[in-house]
């Protein structure tokens, strides 16, 4: 299969060597069988691929680290942009131009040698451009709202083959829909985003001992009250975990159970101090809040650096009451059956939020309170058992459950487009539906959680 016009990158196929590599990618419970990878060198080279695709009426897939594969991209074209690896800082203006195949990490140290930093989530490892067309929940939510917030431009390859900068100057339309409308409205080369003046942070991670249900549930209901009284400098989360008696897991945590607590202050490091002191008074077990600079930030959330098999599900939920949280906490009881081990997580949302965003877009909490996100170990004989250990956690705590989700956090399960309408209010889905009838009518970007072209206005 050739392209029909040169690429200055690669184009392989099955059984050309780096054709399995170019195609695997972190998040390992989706598999990917395209007719034909691309490892693009450059825009042009993205283009040269989605023409190709658009003529042969084959699909188009793209990548860089793989975190938030969903759909199969078997038979597709697919745009491999890990070696787009521009970068640039402008401490002037407090911007940085970030290619699509950087990660967190890469702009992370760029940034802080001008003493600025990106709002990045959890892991260094994620690439840029997904997290960022998913409307990027940052650890730093509270006071900065969603990442997307902070995009000035896009430059991005359409249905059309061309490649397009977007901004709220030039073609605003879709400038909004691709924060959040993710890899629906084409491939995302380039990004030019807002930097903020912050070195340090107060942050950290408090354990307490989860055997116990009556003291776990103490604790969670402890920190939902902490939680409402916080102002916008404070983001948090609470996580419900598991560990299995296995020799892989370190002795302080190996068959135990923890109620975990996350915070990131990014005011006044000693009012951080004070604010935490109402947790520390509950008696964690370890306590690892301090001070620190932005660029280990991530470091408290020991997210995966290697490939993993894991199911992932989400919800927004509405304010948690002692419901909720008895709901929860038979989750870590070590006499509840061995597997699987969940590994549930509640972010604290509101604050900047909630407000209108610098630069409109097609993300939002539509007025939740906390944000739902769990992690279920799921190797390829125990999928099944995690998909039914995650439908169990929803169904408890539906009683909470907004019914909404964030693009985000979509992952192999919330492909179904009534999932994926979900996740957007009901006239941004609607706005995007048309805006996809416009830019891509053939709906070429289906290989995602798909937000298909709008049919004869319906």
């Amino acid at each position: 299969m050739s392209l029909g016009a040169p690429v200055r990158g690669r184009t392989l196929h099955p059984g050309d060597d780096g054709f399995e590599e170019a195609t695997s990618g972190w998040l390992l419970t989706v598999e990917h069988r395209p007719a034909a990878v691309v490892v693009a060198a450059g825009a042009d080279d993205v283009a040269a691929a989605v023409r190709f695709a658009a003529t042969a009426n084959r699909p188009v897939a793209v990548e860089s680290t793989g975190h938030g594969r969903s759909v199969p991209a078997d038979g597709a074209v697919f745009i491999a942009t890990g070696e787009l690896r521009e970068l640039s800082v402008d401490p002037q203006a407090a911007t940085a131009r970030i290619g699509a195949g950087l990660r967190w990490g890469e702009v992370l140290a760029a940034a802080a040698e001008h003493g600025l930093a990106p709002l990045c989530g959890s892991s260094p490892d994620a690439g840029v451009m997904g997290y960022l067309t998913g409307g990027g929940l940052p650890l730093t939510c509270r006071t900065y709202g969603f990442a997307a917030d902070r995009v000035r431009s896009l430059e991005l390859v359409t249905a059309d083959g061309r490649i397009r900068t977007v901004s709220p100057a030039r073609e605003p339309d879709l400038f909004w829909a691709v924060r959040g409308g993710k890899s629906n409205f084409g491939v995302v080369t380039a990004a030019e985003i807002d930097l903020v003046p912050l070195r340090s942070v107060f942050a950290g991670e408090l354990y307490y001992p989860g055997e116990d249900r009556a003291h776990a549930a103490h604790v969670v209901r402890s920190y939902l009250a902490w939680a409402k009284d916080q102002p916008d400098e404070m983001s948090s989360s609470v996580t419900l975990l598991r560990f299995p008696d296995l020799p892989k897991v370190p002795d302080a945590y190996r068959g135990r159970s923890f109620v975990l607590v996350h915070i990131v202050h990014t005011g006044d490091e000693a009012q951080g101090a004070r604010l935490v002191e109402p947790l520390r008074a509950l008696g964690p077990e370890t306590d690892t809040c301090a001070t620190m600079p932005y660029t280990r930030l991530t470091e408290i959330h020991h997210d995966p650096k290697h490939p993993v098999r894991v199911h992932f599900r989400s919800a927004l939920l509405s304010e948690p009451d002692d419901g909720a949280v008895e709901a929860l906490v038979p989750f870590i009881d070590p006499a509840a059956p061995g597997d699987p081990f969940v590994n549930i997580e509640l972010r604290h949302l509101g604050g900047a939020l909630s407000r209108p965003p610098r630069r409109a877009h097609a993300v939002g909490t539509r007025g939740a309170a906390f944000h739902l996100w769990m992690r279920i170990p799921a190797p390829a004989e125990e999928a099944g058992a995690a998909r039914r250990a995650a439908d169990e956690v929803l169904a408890r705590l539906r009683p909470w459950d907004t019914g909404d989700l964030l693009p985000g956090f979509l992952f192999d399960h919330d492909c179904d487009p009534e999932r994926v309408r979900r996740a957007y209010a009901e006239p941004d889905h609607r706005r995007l539906t048309e805006l996809k009838a416009e830019y891509d009518p053939n709906n070429l970007f289906r290989i995602n959680h798909n937000i298909p072209p709008v049919v004869d206005g319906a």
